[in-house]
């Protein structure tokens, strides 16, 4: 591992096989993250996002591939391959916010106990009222109020909800936190106060995220480098600057087209995508993206492209790299717009 990367993820696979069919989830994923940044995770429904960061914090187990992590301690740890008694000392260290702010959270159980809940899983002899007590502190930090503790999670609304499962992953003080769709569940206007949150949590914890969303808008503000995926395969990856200006990859020039942005007086080329995303379970020979690309040639159906740095920390898996001019993204628009 690179010394300033808390993680490295190299060649991550996940197949999922069912009644002789075998489903390509995620294909050949690589990538590393820096303590303290943000790394967007974007791309269509159904490209394989989830089930990367499930891999990632081993709720599912990766067909092939490494997960190397940095502790605390400075060891570096093949996080796929540690043993159980390992994974329950370091998996306090990584944790996940979940998409459904209400499916995520037990009906059965009072917030303070929701919250609760890692503690007793990670630290047992702690005891109640010290478990209470940083419980109840957590829930001040993400801007619950603590007279709604002993309530239950129907009594709150989408923006609240989340708000408890944040509080939940950082009670027993993560480095690392997986958010996968932390807000695509809510009102625009509450989504601004999680993001928000969010970012000055991190600040505060030095936590690092791993923000997977389908929203461009919301990975622009709050990430340092994007992954676009498709079709399971990280198709881009780069600087949030140079993805958004710069976009060296066909699929990821289209999803930029559909960004909006509040000036009425901008316009630009949108970039419709023809056709369906392949069924994963029988992807297309050669490039993956080829059909349903405009910039398509018989080479882009024959060769799989290879995954390669055409920048300094900039990679795409794309055939016709530097042959074709690209559209990129006003930036400047976007941080007008914040």
């Amino acid at each position: 591992m690179e010394k300033d990367n808390i993680l490295e993820v190299k060649g991550l696979h996940k197949r999922f096989t069912s009644k002789n069919v075998t489903v390509r989830a995620v294909t050949d994923v690589s990538f590393s993250v820096k303590e303290g940044e943000t790394i967007g995770i974007v791309g269509e429904s159904g490209c394989g996002k989830t089930t990367l960061g499930r891999c990632i914090v081993r709720a599912y187990g990766a067909s092939e591939g490494e997960v190397f992590y940095r502790t605390k301690e400075g060891e570096e740890l093949d996080f796929l391959k540690a043993d159980k008694k390992k994974m329950k000392d370091i998996r306090k260290d990584i944790q996940m916010i979940f998409q459904d702010p209400y499916s995520s959270l037990d009906p059965r159980m009072t917030v303070l106990d929701i919250i609760k809940e890692p503690l007793r899983a990670n630290y047992p002899n702690m005891s109640k009222a010290e478990m209470d007590q940083r419980a109840k502190d957590m829930a001040a930090k993400v801007g619950l109020n603590p007279t709604y503790l002993m309530r239950y999670p129907h009594a709150f609304s989408g923006g609240q909800r989340q708000r408890i499962g944040i509080a939940r992953a950082l009670v027993i003080n993560p480095r690392i936190i997986v958010c996968d769709e932390a807000v695509s569940a809510l009102d625009v206007s509450i989504q601004a106060q999680v993001i928000n949150l969010l970012k000055d949590l991190q600040k505060e914890f030095k936590l690092t995220y791993i923000f997977i969303s389908h929203d461009l808008s919301v990975v622009e503000h709050i990430s340092d480098k994007v992954g676009v995926m498709y079709l399971g395969r990280l198709v881009e990856y780069g600087s949030t600057e140079d993805i958004f200006a710069h976009p060296k990859h066909p699929y990821t020039e289209a999803l930029m087209s559909a960004v909006p942005v509040a000036d009425p007086t901008y316009r630009r080329e949108r970039i419709p995508l023809k056709g369906e995303i392949p069924n994963p379970a029988n992807p297309p020979s050669g490039c993956y993206f080829h059909t349903r690309c405009r910039y398509c040639t018989e080479k882009c159906s024959l060769e799989t492209p290879e995954y390669r740095e055409v920048e300094p920390g900039h990679f795409v898996a794309c055939s016709r790299c530097g042959e074709i001019e690209l559209t990129g993204f006003d930036y400047s628009l976007l941080n007008k717009a914040d």
